[in-house]
Parts: C-alpha cells; sequence; structure tokens
C-alpha cells in the first residue's frame, strides 16, 4: 500500500544530549537518508551538505556561544535539534539500502509529461507535516523532507541569490526550483492573454480539407471490415419475423387498386412483359421515311381486374364505399369460377371511342431526352486558393458600444476607423491596437458616417437625426489637423449667400463653442432625417438623402463655398442610396426598383438600369467605373455591367435574408455583401480589360461572428483602403452588427 497515509507519530521523547555535540555524527545521519532518496534530484538541497573538517566542532561551540551572548532566541535552535539521533539512527536502518548503482537508461519512460516523483495522490500535504518524509517514490521507498530554511537563511538567500525572483517551492518534493526563460515567457503570455506557444501563428491560411471537387484519393483508405462481407444475422433473424407475421397475418399488404398510378419504364422492365401480337422488326424502309410517334400506353390490368380476384378484393363494405364514392368509376371487381362465365363488358365500346378520339386528336410530339450529367451543368470555376489574397478569418473585434452599429467607416490613411451606433456615440479606433481613442456624445441616432477622401484634410461628415456634422476628429498630424480648420475658416468667408428657392431647406451654421471644443466645426440643417452621406472622389462635393419621397430627399453640397443644391425638380421616387461615379461626372440615384445614371455635366440623365428586384437596399460601384452591384431585401445581389446591358449581368443568391451592404475593394478584385442572416460573403469579382472577356465571379469566403439580435444580423461592411498591413497578407474587411460589436 504505497498511496496509505503515513504510519503513526512517534514520540520522540530521547535525551538530546549536548546541542555543542560535533556537527559529523548530524552530516553522517544526513548522508544516509539521502542515499535512501534515489528519486529526488541530482540538484537537490542535500548537496550542500558536504562533509566538512573535524576542526569544525570547534569553531560550531564558539559560535554558538556567541549566538547567546547576542541575546538571540535559542529556542529556535532547541527545536531544530529536538529529535534523537539514536531513535533516528534506528528508524533509517529499517530501510532498504540502495547501492549507487549505474542507472539503467531503460528505467523510466521520459515522456513530455510531468514527472510523478512523489506518488501519495492528490490529498492535502498538511497530513505529512509532523514527519519525517513527505511521500513515497516510484519504489515505495519514503522521500525525506529537506532542511527547512529560517527566516534569517531566507532573508539572506534573497538578498545574495540573483534568481530568487524566479524561484519558486514545490510542495510535492520540497525543493526549490529556478523558473527558466522559457517557463517565464509561458507564464506571461497566460497573464496577458495571449497564446502560450510564441511560435503559434494564429493568422495561417486556411486550408480546404473537404471540398466539392471529386478526389482520386479517398479521405480514409481503411480496408472493409470482416462483417461487411457476411450476411448480417441480426437482419436474418429481422426478416424471419417479418415472414411469421405475414404467414399469421398480423401484417397485411394493402390492394392496389389506385388507378391514377401510372407505371414506370422500370417497373416494365422488371416485369419483363411484351406485347403478343406487336412485330418489333420495323423494315428499314419505314424507317427512313416515317418514324412513329408512339401512343401512350395504358395501364395494364392488376388483381382488381381478375375474373378470380383473392378473397382481400372482394370484401363488400369496401365495394359498397367505393362505388357510392364514385358510382361511374372502375367497375366492382367480381368472382368467377372460369372464363367463359365471364359476361361483356357494358362500356367497352364507349371506352375504346374515346381512347381512339384522344390518339386521333391529341397532338403529340416525339422530344428527345438530353444525355447529360448534372456535373456537367456546373461551371468550371477556379479554386478558392488559387484566388487569394481574401479576408478569411476574423482578426479584431473592437468591443465598447452597448446599441446596434449602424455605420462605419474608414478614413483614406488606413490608419482610424469611426462607427457610429444607436447609444448615441460616436466612436474613433485605431485600428492596429483595436484601442477607443476617443468618444464623440450626440443627442440622436446615427444613420450615416463617412470619411472625406481628400488627404490633404482630416474630415469626417455625421448623419444625426435631421442635422449633418463636419466633424475635425482631432487625431492624426497636427499639421493635417490645422490645415482642415485653416480650409473651413477660408471657404466660410469665401462663400456667396443665396436666397433662392433650391436651397431653402438647407442650412449652414457654425457649431457652438462646447460642440467645437469636441471636434465639431459645421452642422448643415435639413427638413428631415439624414440617411446616408457620399463623398465625391476628390473630397470637395458630398450628398445627402433624406427620407422624403419630394424633390428635395438628394441634396449636394460644395465644401469649399458651403452651398448646397437640390438637383432634381420633379419627384422620382422613394430614394434608397446616392453614389458619385469614381473618375466621371455622373451621380447614380437608386429608388426601390430602378437605378437611374445622371451626368452631372449635361444635367441630363445617362441610363437606366433595371434592377430586377423589389427593393433596393445599397449600391457600390467597382473602381473602373463601369460595373456595379446592388444588394436588395429580397436576398438578391445583382452584377451590372454598364456597357453590356441595362439588365443584371449576373443574380447571385447566397443569402437568406436581406441584403444590408454591398462594397467593393479598392485595389483587390473584391467584393462584399453583409445580411440578416449574420454572414459576409466575400467574393472575387475581377474585371478584364479585353472587352471580349465577362467578368469572373466566384464566391470565396463566408465570415461569420456577429450575434443575430432581433431579425438583425451584419448591418455595414467596409474594406480597409490601402494595402495588407501588418504580418497578414490579406486584405482587411470591417463589419458592425446589432451585438455592439466592430468585427
Amino acid at each position: 500500500n504505497k498511496m496509505a497515509a503515513p504510519i503513526s507519530k512517534r514520540k520522540h521523547d530521547h535525551n538530546i544530549g549536548d546541542i555543542n555535540q560535533p556537527r559529523r555524527q548530524y552530516k553522517d545521519i544526513m548522508s544516509d537518508e539521502m542515499c535512501l532518496n534515489t528519486d529526488s534530484d541530482s540538484d537537490s538541497n542535500y548537496s550542500g551538505l558536504e562533509e566538512e573538517p573535524d576542526s569544525d566542532s570547534d569553531s560550531s561551540t564558539g559560535l554558538f556561544d556567541q549566538v547567546q551572548q547576542s541575546g538571540i532566541d535559542t529556542n529556535r535552535f532547541e527545536d531544530r535539534k529536538r529529535f534523537s539521533f539514536k531513535s533516528r539512527s534506528n528508524e533509517l536502518n529499517n530501510f532498504t539500502k540502495v547501492t549507487h548503482a549505474q542507472a539503467d537508461e531503460y528505467a523510466y519512460d521520459s515522456s513530455d509529461e510531468e514527472d510523478i516523483r512523489n506518488t501519495v495522490g492528490n490529498i492535502p500535504l498538511e497530513w505529512y507535516a509532523d514527519y519525517l518524509h513527505l511521500g513515497y517514490s516510484l519504489d515505495g521507498h519514503k522521500i525525506l523532507k529537506p532542511a527547512s530554511k529560517d527566516e534569517l537563511d531566507q532573508f539572506l538567500n534573497k538578498m545574495d541569490n540573483p534568481n530568487y525572483w524566479r524561484t519558486v517551492h514545490d510542495r510535492m518534493t520540497g525543493d526549490d526550483r529556478v523558473l527558466s526563460a522559457e517557463d517565464l515567457q509561458l507564464m506571461d503570455n497566460i497573464v496577458k492573454q495571449k497564446y502560450p506557444d510564441n511560435n503559434y501563428n494564429p493568422y495561417e491560411p486556411s486550408v480546404d480539407f473537404f471540398t466539392h471537387e471529386t478526389m482520386i484519393h479517398p479521405v480514409t483508405n481503411r480496408p472493409e471490415d470482416k462483417r461487411s462481407f457476411i450476411p448480417s444475422n441480426w437482419e436474418r433473424l429481422k426478416v424471419g419475423q417479418l415472414v411469421h407475421a405475414i404467414k399469421m397475418g398480423w401484417i397485411q399488404s394493402t390492394p392496389d387498386t389506385d388507378s391514377t398510378k401510372t407505371p414506370t419504364d422500370e417497373d416494365e422492365q422488371n416485369l419483363n412483359l411484351y406485347m403478343l401480337w406487336d412485330d418489333d422488326k420495323i423494315p428499314e424502309f419505314s424507317k427512313r421515311h416515317h418514324v412513329p410517334a408512339a401512343a401512350p400506353k395504358l395501364k395494364l390490368p392488376g388483381h382488381g381486374d381478375s375474373y378470380n380476384p383473392p378473397p382481400e378484393y372482394l370484401d363488400p363494405q369496401e365495394l359498397l364505399a367505393k362505388q357510392k364514392k364514385d358510382p361511374e368509376g372502375r367497375f366492382i371487381p367480381r368472382r368467377f369460377v372460369t372464363l367463359r362465365n365471364v359476361p361483356a363488358y357494358k362500356k367497352f365500346i364507349n371506352e375504346r371511342f374515346e381512347r381512339c378520339l384522344d390518339l386521333y386528336l391529341c397532338p403529340r410530339k416525339k422530344q428527345i431526352r438530353p444525355d447529360f450529367e448534372a456535373e456537367d451543368l456546373i461551371p468550371q470555376l477556379p479554386k478558392p486558393k488559387e484566388l487569394q489574397p481574401f479576408p478569411s478569418q476574423e482578426s479584431i473585434v473592437y468591443v465598447g458600444h452597448k446599441g446596434i452599429v449602424r455605420t462605419i467607416s474608414v478614413d483614406p490613411t488606413g490608419q482610424w476607423l469611426v462607427s457610429g451606433c444607436d447609444d448615441r456615440t460616436i466612436r474613433l479606433w485605431e485600428i492596429v491596437t483595436g484601442r477607443c481613442v476617443k468618444i464623440l456624445p450626440v443627442t440622436e441616432t446615427i444613420h450615416s458616417i463617412a470619411w472625406c477622401p481628400n488627404r490633404d484634410i482630416h474630415l469626417m461628415a455625421a448623419a444625426v437625426g435631421d442635422v449633418l456634422y463636419l466633424i475635425n476628429p482631432c487625431l492624426g498630424d497636427r499639421l493635417v489637423l490645422s490645415n482642415t480648420d485653416t480650409f473651413l475658416h477660408s471657404a466660410e468667408h469665401t462663400s456667396v449667400p443665396d436666397n433662392s428657392d433650391t436651397i431653402s431647406a438647407v442650412r449652414w451654421s457654425q457649431c457652438s463653442e462646447p460642440l467645437y471644443s469636441h471636434g465639431y466645426r459645421l452642422l448643415i440643417t435639413h427638413t428631415k432625417d439624414v440617411r446616408q452621406i457620399c463623398w465625391h472622389h476628390k473630397g470637395d462635393y458630398f450628398a445627402s438623402v433624406v427620407s422624403d419621397t419630394g424633390c428635395q430627399a438628394v441634396a449636394i453640397h460644395q465644401l469649399s463655398k458651403h452651398q448646397s443644391q437640390h438637383p432634381f425638380s420633379t419627384s422620382k421616387g422613394l430614394v434608397q442610396k446616392v453614389l458619385f461615379h469614381p473618375s466621371r461626372p455622373y451621380l447614380f440615384v437608386a429608388t426601390q426598383r430602378y437605378i437611374r445614371v445622371y451626368n452631372l455635366t449635361k444635367q441630363q440623365l445617362a441610363k437606366k438600369l433595371l434592377g430586377n428586384c423589389k427593393w433596393i437596399s445599397s449600391i457600390a460601384i467597382h473602381p473602373g467605373g463601369d460595373n456595379l452591384i446592388l444588394g436588395s431585401f429580397d436576398c438578391r445581389l445583382s452584377w451590372f455591367d454598364m456597357d453590356l446591358s441595362s439588365t443584371p449581368y449576373q443574380t447571385l443568391r447566397h443569402h437568406k435574408k436581406a441584403i444590408r451592404q454591398v462594397a467593393f475593394h479598392r485595389r483587390y478584385p473584391l467584393f462584399a455583401s453583409c445580411a440578416d442572416d449574420g454572414t459576409a460573403i466575400v467574393c472575387h469579382g475581377m474585371v478584364y480589360s479585353d472587352l471580349l472577356l465577362n467578368p469572373l465571379i466566384v464566391p470565396v469566403k463566408i465570415l461569420r461572428g456577429h450575434d443575430n439580435n432581433d431579425g438583425l444580423g451584419i448591418i455595414d461592411c467596409v474594406f480597409h483602403p490601402s494595402q495588407p498591413w501588418l504580418s497578414t497578407s490579406q486584405p482587411w474587411l470591417f463589419t458592425s452588427g446589432p451585438d455592439g460589436t466592430v468585427r
């Protein structure tokens, strides 16, 4: 019983003797005890108890006298010496003498797991507090306690030992272990909530082990079991039970009296039926000139049509019920002893006449069924691995909002991210670290936020209720921030007031002093709530959309002159989104079902695109300017080639719920869409310079992570504008959802 508790406590009441006796006797006993502990470490605390010359005994006596004269309490020494060397030596003689033979290299298994030397199990070590040992080794020998240090020794060790700060006490063996640099790095990573292993890379490219492609080799090439070639005994017993139940009448088959069921070609081949008076050998001359259309075949008679049917077909109650339900239907089965007793069928002439009319009057055309496989219908698309880079996994989560994050935007430099939430706050984030650097309070819900694409100024526009704020975030280069305020101040003095009716619904004004200290510079007041903001690629013009069906739903603002105008004099319907062309003077206006393209220079309609959906939710234009995508609330994503047609070139139905936002990447052939099903789908959309080649559209990745709330999934998505940065080579996609996070 190696795991048993220690033996009963011995009482050491023997006479200790003079405390000034030589130390050699004590060290000899301790060295004998050390020889018994074969499983302890080579660098144990006993290694310091080496044998000293006899001259130390005299010095020990003088040292004890000095301690007594100094006034130090000697009871501590008395407690440590309060045991009998004689009783201790007798106890040591009972142990098995272990010789220092050469260690066998196969004596123990050196694995990666922790080397367990003390085998007492998971018990409180306080049970061994009054004993000389603290457990048992793997061989059953006692593991003696090392010499304990008093407070003075511990203090000296703390002052002199440079590795004291990295030394820990092992309670199972009683030894002090020095932590290595790898152990300290592991502990530091765990405290900082990082990956314990520094060599682990969480951003490795994903490998698709199971794909839709048919592979040459199986996933597992394990040979078939022997039981797959031997008939199953359980199936034999089950079949025997079913046969016995059929014989006993417990299981009855239902008669096949369904006249609407037509036999298939497979059933006829299994029955092996043939026409008795039909000549299958048609002359070759007739085949050349005339290919007759085969007449539809009648249903072959079954058991219910026999003159001597089985007894289960002659149940009188079922026959009466069928006759009442369908008086002019099929005939009632009757039983005749011989065939000569069967009378003539009364409706034979009528049925044959109707059959001839059907064959003569009904037009028939022979159709050749195409012979192809289902795999031939799937287009040959490249593998997603060949279309990298694209976003593949979640990297950073921006946590801080307490509501639905409705809009996000990235500044042109790619350093800052802004988000607007229903908790009436605008938060500015540092993209690299995920740290919230600034919070701007507002009075109403934020519907849209957009950064100015001009790199010379640092400005963003935010739609809060019916007010459009122009905000200087006061982050980044101080020279750019000062240029921003200078530009806005100079534009204020150069603006020309206009009292025409076209701008009566929009009013520019300066922000008050409390708002100015937070970064608010200008505010543009509208008649109704502003739903969307979009900037021109040069950064001087920007457009806003309000929730109005009139002609004042769209307004175009000029930042350098502090002026606004409504480009439409008549209502074009309920405007959903507007967008500027990236290189040409075109304005895209999306209503519920149409997208109108206006030439701002000529002030006329250039093109009208049919959305092929019930309700358009978002639009995005390719950086080249010739292709457009739109998302709708009926789960459709349409790709338009404006040089090709006014109808969609391709329609994707990958989402299961309403699509909220679509976005193009500025540098890579990628576009993304997010929907209320909680997914963001990244697609590869390559547009070739050769006009004879159609765009290549391939879905490559489905991203998840946001929690659905009240039927909402992912609200907004936007790509990082610049090169992939940091340690990954993948473009970055930012998404916001109702769970209060930006990912």
